[in-house]
């Protein structure tokens, strides 16, 4: 298992989503309709397929859960002491704070098919459609505290919170989408993972001053190292088991989700801002990542 090598990909797109923009004859309006694209219709899809047909043992997975929906809080609560210890412009605090509790979701699932059996693969996904609507739920109501947007509105017509409750309740009630539909599904899902990384890239500025790039740095501490930290110590003193321990480090680690910048865009906040503490994220999580996984993956091999 070559961990940073899963990163290579993901990181590579972002670069050439940044060239495409940057030096190609292409219109600069047309990541913007890409961008919609992805929100409203990939990544919804990909959700879709990936919660509808999963068998679900919530007994087993409340511990944990729990344990990931508790340390969610916490970390958006020591985000936001940024606006003591930095005095940061508040849109730009509000926009980023989100990026030290998401999670990109492609990174994790590549990673757990390559240290997970398939039941631990299947535990996993169960895991992510269930934080999934968290983190979006702390995600919007944190850039709604800086926004004219209504936060109840713009929950109900979160694409990825519908999505993901779409999918459970197809699961729970047993109800079968068609193979013919559930294909095409799982085909333009798979297809958010690249347009996804391409529109960050697209989006990709550097920091405008030195109180910028304080936060982006204390973003990243939160989130690939503080994060996986607790997570650990509390799993550990919880007595998980090594796959339930493995994915929620996993969780914890990998770098913030690439749609976090799409929701910012949505609502009004620094997306520019938000996609250079994604890109900054997924190169420093080439080094924090081999670690972590190591500390709970290797002891018991």
């Amino acid at each position: 298992m070559n961990t940073p090598l899963i990163l290579v990909p993901d990181f590579l797109l972002i670069l050439f989503g940044l060239a495409l923009n940057r030096f190609s004859s292409l219109d600069p309006n047309i990541w913007l309709s890409l961008e919609k694209i992805v929100y409203w219709v990939l990544f919804p899809c990909l959700l879709i397929s990936s919660t509808n047909h999963i068998v679900i043992h919530w007994q087993d997975s409340f511990t944990l859960l729990l344990m990931l929906w508790s340390v969610l809080v916490i970390i958006l609560g020591l985000s936001l002491c940024a606006r003591w210890l930095f005095s940061p412009n508040l849109i730009n605090m509000y926009s980023g704070s989100q990026t030290t509790f998401r999670f990109n979701t492609y990174i994790a699932l590549a990673a757990a098919g390559r240290m997970l059996d398939d039941t631990g693969v299947a535990q996993m996904a169960i895991t992510i459609a269930c934080i999934v609507p968290v983190n979006n739920l702390l995600a919007i109501l944190t850039l709604s505290k800086n926004s004219q947007v209504k936060v109840w509105l713009e929950l109900i017509r979160n694409p990825f919170l519908l999505a993901t409750l779409i999918g459970l309740l197809l699961n729970t009630f047993g109800i079968h989408i068609p193979s013919l539909i559930q294909d095409n599904l799982v085909r333009l899902g798979n297809a958010s993972i690249p347009l996804g990384l391409l529109t960050v890239g697209a989006g990709l500025r550097w920091v405008g001053s030195k109180k910028d790039a304080l936060l982006i740095g204390y973003w990243a501490t939160l989130k690939l190292l503080v994060f996986p930290s607790i997570i650990f110590l509390l799993g550990t003193w919880l007595g998980l088991s090594q796959t339930q321990l493995i994915i929620a480090v996993l969780i914890a680690a990998v770098p913030t989700a690439t749609t976090s910048y799409v929701l910012t865009n949505r609502m009004g906040g620094n997306g520019a801002l938000v996609s250079v503490a994604i890109s900054v994220q997924t190169l420093l999580a080439a080094i924090t990542l081999p670690f972590w996984l190591s500390l709970v993956y290797f002891p018991a091999t």
